[in-house]
């Protein structure tokens, strides 16, 4: 059982008391999406690499000495990559982290679990798809920044949609959040 399950374990959370085997399946939603922040987390630092490549134009292995590596994408867009992925990979580990004091049953932390790993994936596909499209993956049609192309299509599709299934998982957090004490 969670610490927070305990009758009196945290004033006014009694509404926590869970069976083990919701405990159990809580803990095992709480693993997965540990499991995925980290996997996005991962992607985000090796889009430092990238960041770092596309300022000082290589890889200084001697040092004095920079030896030149051309990159696609630019900074702003390796900036994004690895902030994003890192800030996205802290909003799915810190919802795991608040689900059972939150007082989320299994059902519904399974909800929020697939809406912000959806969420995490999409826009880490959108940031990398962002470095190689050419309009950026901002719209699916040519724009500003240049054309259309199936790259645009991958980024912007799933981030998109989850845009909507984030912000309806993130009413659902502050619904919980302030909801009365029972």
């Amino acid at each position: 059982m969670h610490a927070f399950s305990r009758p009196g374990s945290v004033p006014g959370l009694a509404r926590l008391q869970v069976s083990s085997e919701e405990s159990s399946m809580i803990n095992e939603i709480q693993r997965r999406m540990i499991g995925h922040a980290a996997l996005i987390l991962f992607i985000g630092m090796l889009a430092g690499f990238g960041l770092l490549v596309s300022l000082i134009g290589g890889i200084e292995l001697i040092p004095g000495t920079i030896m030149p590596i051309s990159i696609v994408g630019g900074t702003d867009a390796w900036v994004r990559a690895h902030t994003g992925g890192i800030l996205n990979a802290l909003l799915i580990l810190g919802v795991a982290l608040a689900l059972p004091p939150l007082g989320f049953r299994a059902q519904a932390a399974a909800r929020i679990k697939w809406m912000l790993v959806g969420t995490g994936w999409a826009n880490t596909l959108f940031y990398w798809a962002a470095l190689l499209a050419p309009n950026r993956a901002l719209s699916f049609a040519s724009n500003r920044f240049g054309p259309s192309s199936l790259l645009s299509v991958i980024g912007l599709g799933p981030a998109l949609l989850f845009v909507f299934i984030s912000l309806f998982a993130a009413v659902l957090l502050a619904r919980r959040a302030f909801a009365p004490r029972s």
